[in-house]
């Protein structure tokens, strides 16, 4: 089969690549290739992936790019003409699949096209996203895929659910495990609510909190968007136990190494997130190097963890109070990200392991695709 991506243009696609949207694009366009497929991908100029064509429709990243008058336009315009260069090009495919960021501008050329039509909803389902995907489904020509089935309901719309894959094979455990820390891996954002406030979506504030209530050792990697939101939630906390292990920079420059090497000799993986998580690849990642996940129960997390088996589950304090039965710790909110370190012990971490190889990985992923791109060609 002749696959095309639409990439997102803000990075570019390659084998190193930290970022969750370009790592799963990455990682699909690897195990399709395995099977026999041919991946062109419409992206970056300085894209590459081995076995997979590259069709640049941009110099290099939008985040990379100079700086203009006016970015909107800017990012806006290489979109369209990504859009553009797709629909020119379309007849040389049997399935054109999105994964653009945002994800709705391209089906707004949809009328255009004839060649079978696939997104992935990538992204957090909004209010915003949900109403732009619900005007452009009116015209029928693209079949979505959800990549959790907490974003197919908020979705609310007729949409394949394909989860998230990594590779196996790179995240493994270190049987000779020396590290004795949490650790915390994510975005430190630049977003803020109507008053101003900076919105921590990812959790590290909780995580810090967490940490310094139990007197334990914190590692923090991640991007740092906004410096302010470091000098306010972070820097103050930095101590011989909360450890910065990250540059300070808009962008993460740990190679998968590194961040590897981290899941491995952590603890436990903290993921106190405060925002509908629509998968979490940091859970799978930490999980298949044996590391148990404590989470909030948002989004995906009940999906992708087992509670009391490959981590906990805990209700974020501004949850309804927990039913009867419902997760293994009954406390909420830091209390409970407290209780939960402290019965991490309870964790086998080669069942942990296993969850991800039964679950989550690039095969598993790519056998999904498969699936959904046989229905939507024999659809046309």
């Amino acid at each position: 089969m002749r696959i095309a991506f639409i990439a997102p243009l803000k990075r570019p696609i390659t084998p190193e690549t930290t970022v969750s949207r370009n790592r799963v694009i990455t990682e699909l366009a690897q195990g399709l290739i395995k099977d026999g497929h041919q991946v062109s991908i419409f992206g970056t100029s300085d894209s590459r992936l081995p076995g997979a064509t590259i069709i640049p429709v941009i110099p290099k990243g939008l985040n990379f790019l100079p700086p203009t008058e006016n970015e909107f336009y800017t990012h806006t315009a290489y979109i369209a003409h990504a859009t553009a260069e797709v629909l020119r090009q379309q007849q040389d495919f049997d399935l054109i699949h999105n994964h653009m960021f945002p994800e709705f501008i391209p089906l707004l050329a949809l009328r255009w096209f004839t060649t079978p039509f696939v997104t992935t909803v990538h992204a957090q389902i909004t209010p915003e996203l949900r109403m732009a995907l619900s005007d452009v489904r009116g015209l029928q020509k693209t079949v979505y895929v959800c990549i959790s089935e907490s974003a197919r309901k908020r979705l609310a719309l007729s949409a394949e659910l394909v989860y998230n894959g990594i590779d196996a094979t790179f995240y493994t455990p270190n049987e000779q495990k020396s590290g004795d820390y949490l650790l915390f891996v994510g975005r430190m954002g630049k977003a803020k609510d109507t008053k101003g406030k900076f919105l921590d979506a990812k959790g590290v504030t909780d995580a810090i909190a967490t940490a310094e209530k139990l007197g334990q050792t914190l590692k923090i990697a991640g991007n740092i968007e906004d410096n302010k939101f470091y000098e306010i939630f972070v820097k103050p906390h930095l101590s011989g136990t909360i450890n910065l292990v990250s540059e300070i920079a808009p962008e993460q420059k740990m190679s998968r190494e590194q961040i590897r090497t981290l899941y491995q000799d952590a603890k436990a993986f903290l993921f106190p997130i405060r925002w509908e998580e629509p998968f979490g690849l940091v859970m799978i990642e930490a999980m298949a190097c044996g590391t148990p996940v404590i989470a909030y129960n948002r989004g995906s997390v009940s999906e992708i963890v087992r509670d009391g088996i490959t981590g906990f589950i805990i209700d974020p304090d501004d949850a309804p109070r927990p039913k009867k039965g419902s997760w293994v710790i009954k406390k909420q909110g830091i209390e409970g990200l407290v209780e939960a370190i402290k019965r991490i012990g309870e964790i086998d971490r080669k069942i942990t392991r296993k969850h991800v190889e039964e679950n989550f990985t690039i095969e598993k992923m790519v056998a999904g695709y498969e699936e959904v791109y046989k229905k939507v060609i024999e659809k046309k």
